[in-house]
């Protein structure tokens, strides 16, 4: 807890994550340099003591992240309110969510698998790590077909028993169970259902609470992460890390700076340099405090303010949005996972990348709005593709610059959404 209090005396996370992500990678060079890895203190420092502390952090992570997504989910949907009053403001939001964030995990998946940034890390070393952390996961990709069968994907979907779902780890179906349990909230009203939402609103405070202590202690975890990692690749890491932050900063600037201007004259028939002028308040704030939430009172003000769109289209796009249109955390995502698949060396088939692009899609709704929100799900996706949910450790230290960047994506993309529906809306009655 030495980062907690560091915080109280003025220090930044992320610059202790930073410090962390810098000691971890200098004393792992060093190892790997001058010593070796196949020394034997060396094995026996990874296996005993940094092994276990990345992957105590780890497993806390996976011990949220269910009841983190089920909660937000159900609460992201519920938010939309009274479906028949809303009527088409509500499905438009939805279709334009789904929408862009498929837009941006596409964008970051040709990229990824364009450039291939993952790719030159030594074979033989990739694989004993992927064999030290991942050998139980390893059936997921043995046994995964090699054609793409939707007719069966679709029936995958479906939960025969939600529970079984999430005890086997099968994110998918927990979610649709999640996205229709979110809906009979809104369809169903009583004094009953408001305090069952209530309810669900208090669990998600709660693993956000237990979620920002797992983060606190990210400097130690981050800094034995990348040890274990550094000792055995060496510079190669160095190589990798540098091309995956190109690929991603890369894939998010094209969404940024040609889907949203394209959408927004298109769709909103708006100027987008006006528009980008107008937001560039909420902007500036997005990239400065890396949170969807934290940036929300701007959001609306510069709606209301500077774009003049309905305050009652406005606000509830804009915090429905807070939570569910995440498409710069679904962007990264998808971009993380085929990375980290890649460096890995595990061969993800078209069935798997079409899978691992529904759940950034899904999963954007159910990341929290808050630094570092997205590693749970990130975790999460590792795993259920066979790749060792250990290697996120290599992206922590650059993770604080990607988050500021996506929660901007973020941002800005609430707006646009919200600059869109507000389309043909306004001669509707504005609430005061």
């Amino acid at each position: 807890m030495a980062s907690m209090t560091a915080e109280k005396r003025g220090i930044p996370l992320h610059w202790l994550m930073l410090a962390g992500f810098a000691l971890g990678l200098g004393a792992g060079l060093w190892v790997n340099l001058t010593v070796g890895a196949d020394a034997e203190w060396v094995q026996w420092l990874t296996a005993n003591i940094t092994g276990p502390v990345g992957q105590i952090f780890l497993g806390l992570l996976f011990m949220l992240v269910l009841p983190l997504l089920f909660a937000a989910i159900v609460g992201g949907v519920a938010e939309m309110g009274d479906l028949g009053s809303l009527g088409r403001v509500g499905w438009k939001t939805l279709l334009m969510t789904i929408v862009v964030s498929a837009i941006a995990v596409v964008i970051g998946l040709t990229l990824v698998n364009y450039f291939q940034p993952g790719q030159g890390v030594d074979r033989a070393l990739a694989e004993s790590l992927l064999q030290e952390y991942a050998e139980g996961a390893r059936g997921i990709v043995e046994n995964a077909p090699d054609q793409v069968n939707f007719s069966q994907f679709l029936l995958d979907l479906v939960p025969r028993n939600v529970f079984a779902a999430a005890a086997a780890n099968q994110v998918l179906p927990l979610m649709l169970f999640a996205v229709f349990f979110g809906i009979g909230l809104v369809l169903v009203k009583s004094p009953a259902t408001d305090q069952l939402q209530l309810m669900i609103a208090g669990l998600f405070e709660v693993m956000m609470k237990l979620l920002r202590l797992v983060i606190s202690v990210a400097p130690l975890a981050i800094a034995c992460l990348m040890f274990n990692l550094a000792a055995l690749f060496g510079w190669d890491l160095m190589v990798r890390l540098a091309a995956f932050v190109g690929v991603a900063v890369a894939a998010m600037a094209l969404h940024m700076f040609v889907v949203y201007p394209l959408i927004v004259l298109v769709f909103a028939r708006r100027n987008p340099l006006t528009f980008f002028a107008q937001v560039r308040q909420p902007f500036l704030v997005a990239f400065s405090t890396a949170s969807s939430n934290a940036t929300l009172p701007i959001s609306i003000q510069t709606a209301e303010t500077e774009l003049k769109l309905p305050r009652r289209i406005s606000r509830f796009v804009l915090t429905v949005g807070a939570t569910a249109n995440q498409n710069g955390t679904a962007l990264f995502e998808g971009v993380t996972v085929l990375f980290l698949a890649q460096f890995f060396g595990v061969d993800l088939t078209v069935n798997q990348q079409l899978m691992v692009m529904f759940v950034c899609i899904l999963g954007g709704i159910g990341t929290a709005g808050v630094p570092a929100g997205s590693l749970p799900v990130i975790a999460m996706i590792l795993a259920m593709v066979g790749v060792p949910p250990e290697g996120i450790g290599i992206i922590l230290g650059v993770d604080r610059f990607l988050d500021m960047c996506r929660t901007t994506l973020n941002v800005v993309g609430d707006l646009v959404v919200a600059t869109v529906v507000s389309r043909g809306e306004r001669d509707a009655a504005q609430s005061p």
